[in-house]
């Protein structure tokens, strides 16, 4: 086979890269495209190829007003199937934000095995990295994983969030099993993690099992410029602060 030239673009996302490993600090603010492009030499077209990869890839990110920043080490996303513990524990880094009643997606209620019109508490929760957002959840429960809340009068907002939380956590916890996927930002996504729509993202589903059936069922959006999957039983999520770098 012929050997295929690098694109001028990638032979300068490769010098960018080491650029950015010897020479700049995770947050630091990278010069401007004109000065970026003098100094090696290149079209700015070229460079801008350089750098969208480069945020592609989760080296980079551009923030609106402030300019093109290096990016800090990429999330920890555990997907192994040890059994862990309920959301809304002790160790658990999401912060909770809102609950309601809602009628689920057709594609959730069928794996919660709920009617297509049957309402289940809709968990909003976030995740915070560095005092950026890295991750948006949902979490599904139906009615019957907590029937105790009788006593909780707020229909909904964080109050209401952690009572259902708390009444999960009565469930003995048989296992959980993870699934993910990548897909695209939803307007709503996009809006929470500061990304514009269409933006790539993890998608990890969890299902979360007792007395034989699920008993709640987490679909969380992770930007997939900060995060990285780890594979094994070694338990949740970790985020890396080091300055070592991780292939993804």
């Amino acid at each position: 086979m012929e050997t295929v030239p690098e694109p001028k673009y990638w032979h300068l996302r490769t010098v960018l890269s080491e650029a950015l490993d010897s020479e700049f600090s995770v947050g630091e603010i990278l010069p401007n495209e004109r000065d970026l492009a003098a100094r090696f030499g290149v079209a700015r077209a070229t460079l801008r190829q350089a750098l969208e990869q480069l945020e592609l890839e989760g080296r980079l990110q551009r923030r609106r007003g402030v300019g093109t920043t290096v990016a800090p080490p990429r999330m920890g996303v555990s997907v192994g199937t040890a059994q862990h513990a309920w959301p809304g524990g002790p160790h658990d880094a999401w912060q909770t934000l809102d609950c309601a009643l809602e009628v689920p997606p057709a594609a959730v209620a069928e794996t919660l095995v709920t009617g297509r019109d049957e309402s289940v508490h809709v968990v909003r929760r976030s995740r915070v990295s560095r005092g950026q957002p890295v991750a948006a959840e949902l979490l599904y429960i139906p009615a019957h994983s907590v029937p105790d809340l009788s006593g909780i009068d707020a229909p909904s907002g964080t109050a209401r969030a952690r009572a259902v939380l708390r009444e999960l956590q009565r469930l003995e916890l048989e296992r959980q099993e993870n699934a993910v996927e990548l897909g695209s930002a939803r307007a709503d996504d996009a809006r929470e993690l500061d990304r514009l729509p269409g933006a790539p993202v993890l998608v990890v589903t969890t299902r979360f099992i007792a007395r034989g059936r699920t008993a709640a069922l987490s679909v969380a959006t992770y930007r997939a410029d900060t995060c990285r999957l780890t594979f094994g039983d070694s338990g949740g999520v970790e985020i890396h602060h080091g300055p070592e770098r991780h292939a993804s």
